[in-house]
């Protein structure tokens, strides 16, 4: 009999994503088991704990998922579990912490091909502003784009907050181009913007009509809220690259569902993945935006 497909649920928070876990379900896993409230000195005895206890070949139908609400967290989590493994007993691993991961590969992925299909330019050389960038979105969204040649300006309330977050981007992750903006200097940052991404949190509305109207450069604009009102106006749910109507340069929109359309391909791929691959892996924001990148 053939051993069932275990994944264990690993958060620092107080319950895992029920969202995951269906996700999980979905892609063939036949259990999910939640770890809640986890420290990071936890970490090696559940690993070690969850190797040892089956074969090598059924290690195979095991996995670990790392959850919780930190991108920094989540990308240690994947640090501390790897140097936990003992081979040949070893699981794969895939984070995503607030499917901000999935998210912003998504966000990034969709905009790339409108840029490539609508202007016939990449990434490389636009200078894209992520507004309520400070949280998990903006920032793997920042390091996605920066080291695609994106110049990339993080904005948020607290400038100073800010600049720890994009150093932060470029210290760690290695993205080099990104840089911090003040909120109470939006419109100075966007009048020549090629990009805006809204990552802040769900019904505030960092960019109005006057700033729309008034970012003469705009291309394309993506929002990831979809509780109203939105993010960007003049976007709706749905759009996906629709131009915008309170634009003056023709901007074209993609909404939350357009980007979540691709955000749950490519986590449904990730979670598959583990199921099948003969070797472990260890997942992250790269792999999410490649899959994203080959959904589209």
């Amino acid at each position: 009999m053939e051993k069932p497909f275990l994944l264990h649920m690993i958060t620092p928070e107080k319950n895992i994503s029920p969202f995951d876990a269906n996700m999980a379900f979905d892609a063939g896993w036949n259990s999910i088991i939640p770890y809640t409230n986890v420290d990071m000195s936890e970490l090696q005895t559940l690993v070690q704990d969850t190797i040892f206890s089956r074969s090598p070949s059924a290690l195979k139908r095991t996995g670990i998922f790392f959850g919780g609400r930190d991108t920094h967290v989540a990308m240690d989590m994947i640090d501390e579990a790897k140097k936990s493994m003992v081979p040949p007993f070893e699981v794969s691993v895939f984070a995503d912490p607030s499917g901000a991961f999935t998210t912003a590969a998504g966000m990034v992925a969709i905009t790339e091909k409108t840029l490539k299909d609508k202007f016939n330019e990449d990434l490389k050389g636009m200078k894209i502003v992520i507004l309520g960038g400070t949280g998990p979105v903006g920032i793997v969204s920042a390091v996605i784009c920066a080291k695609a040649g994106a110049d990339v300006v993080l904005v948020g309330r607290n400038l100073e907050k800010t600049e720890k977050v994009s150093s932060i981007c470029n210290d760690r992750y290695g993205s080099k181009t990104v840089t911090a903006g003040e909120d109470s200097n939006k419109s100075e940052i966007l009048s020549n913007t090629d990009i805006v991404f809204n990552t802040a949190a769900a019904g505030i509305q960092l960019m109005d009509d006057a700033l729309v109207k008034s970012s003469k450069e705009l291309k394309i604009c993506a929002d990831v809220n979809a509780v109203p009102p939105s993010g960007i106006a003049g976007i709706n749910v749905m759009d996906d690259a629709v131009e915008m109507k309170n634009s003056s340069s023709g901007c074209l929109g993609i909404g939350a569902l357009a980007i979540g359309n691709i955000k749950y391909k490519a986590q449904h791929d990730c979670l598959k993945l583990m199921c099948t691959t003969d070797k472990p892996v260890y997942l992250h924001f790269e792999h999410a935006f490649k899959f994203a990148q080959k959904n589209i």
